[in-house]
């Protein structure tokens, strides 16, 4: 966001307003040094956090609320309020533009295949929505797939908010073999050996040697890639205690007392995280990172 022309908040109209005054900031900013500098770049890196997780953040804030204050005796079951509400969320976020429509198609994409997933793993047992609805296919309450969702509309807003470029990426069509397997282990791994051990070492191979680069203001910061999708299927791990805290839906061992979602679970979460990933690189590309030389703006 340091100017107009090259800012990432352009692609949202309702943040194109502040683009100038971002400007004004950050170069205030710079001419008070470098401390200044780093606390302004700190709170550029939350604010965009924030920006891309909106979508999530909103269902999640819908979960606590409802869990602690909508009435047990209400016309409308939780979960049917959670459907609606979240149909709603994501029309006003079209309407207002608060979403492009490369997002939405992410998020559509991703919607179908979780629910197609949580169908299929809630008829075998894997977890269970305890609590009854109308909206549902099954035993599945169809405002899941929006949680489904939300995790490709973070990563499709965050991808054009920190202008993601990569070093030795591995090929798309790789990734999308690989996506294809996981999504079958998923499927099959009650009937069939569980082969996401393997799954997991060839996204490691495939990975290790990549570097993403992600711009929190004028200059390109890097991580490892693979590091970057962990911390992302860590996050989802935190946000799955907080829809198993709140009752929203509970794995066996839950059921008579609350307890943390397992560990083991983050191998599940980073496996479709590779899901995901590899529908918004095939929507957005792959820009290769080139090193240029960049300057703090000055007022």
């Amino acid at each position: 966001m340091s100017g107009a022309a090259d800012s990432a908040a352009a692609a949202w109209p309702p943040l194109a307003r502040f683009v100038e005054a971002d400007r004004r900031l950050g170069a205030a900013a710079a001419a008070r040094g470098r401390l200044a500098v780093a606390a302004y770049e700190f709170l550029r890196f939350g604010l965009k956090q924030a920006w891309a997780c909106l979508f999530g953040a909103l269902l999640l804030g819908l979960l606590i609320v409802t869990y602690w204050a909508y009435p047990a005796s209400a016309p409308l079951a939780r979960h049917d309020l959670l459907f609606v509400a979240a149909v709603a969320i994501q029309i006003v976020m079209l309407r207002l533009r608060l979403e492009t429509l490369d997002e939405a198609k992410v998020i559509l994409i991703f919607h179908v295949i979780g629910t197609i997933m949580e169908v299929h793993k809630t008829a075998i047992g894997s977890w269970a929505y305890p609590e009854a609805s109308l909206f549902r296919i099954g035993g599945v309450p169809l405002f899941t797939g929006f949680m489904y969702a939300a995790v490709g509309s973070y990563l499709a807003r965050v991808w054009r908010l920190f202008d993601f470029r990569f070093t030795r990426h591995p090929p798309l069509a790789a990734l999308a073999l690989l996506s294809a397997a996981i999504y079958a282990n998923f499927l099959t791994n009650y009937r069939l050996p569980d082969i996401r051990l393997g799954l997991i070492l060839a996204a490691a191979v495939l990975f290790a040697r990549s570097t993403i680069y992600f711009k929190v203001w004028v200059v390109h910061r890097r991580m490892p890639l693979l590091l970057g999708l962990t911390l992302v299927a860590l996050f989802i791990w935190f946000a799955e205690n907080i829809g198993t805290a709140t009752g929203t839906w509970l794995y066996p061992s839950q059921r008579l007392r609350w307890s943390l979602v397992p560990l083991s679970k983050l191998s599940s979460w980073f496996l479709l995280m590779i899901i995901s990933y590899t529908l918004v690189a095939w929507v957005n590309g792959i820009a290769t990172f080139v090193a240029v030389r960049t300057r703090v703006p000055r007022p």
